[in-house]
């Protein structure tokens, strides 16, 4: 990795089993927010962000190796662009 050139980790809208879901889902619910999750109206379920790690960006991927929280001085990206990404692996949150 060159100096200065730090890859954005991901950072994807999950259910309660890590499954990507739409983006949506994580923004502007009308529903009650409790510690970064969102509980959905109508007996959906909670979605909240998972930050890092590695899966895809697109629904029905799996996001494991990071975490529920951002880490400091890290950047994330809620979608897949910039030069060089790839849908595959990211880098770990705690790496």
């Amino acid at each position: 990795m060159l100096a200065g050139c730090r890859q954005q980790q991901m950072k994807r809208c999950v259910d309660e089993h890590n499954v990507v879901v739409d983006d949506s889902f994580c923004q502007n619910q009308p529903g009650q927010q409790n510690n970064n999750n969102y509980y959905h109206p109508g007996g959906l379920g909670f979605f909240r962000y998972y930050y890092g790690g590695m899966g895809g960006y697109y629904p029905g991927s799996i996001a494991t190796g990071g975490g529920f929280a951002p880490v400091s001085g890290a950047s994330y990206s809620t979608s897949r662009g910039g030069f060089g990404s790839s849908l595959g692996g990211g880098e770990g949150v705690g790496e």
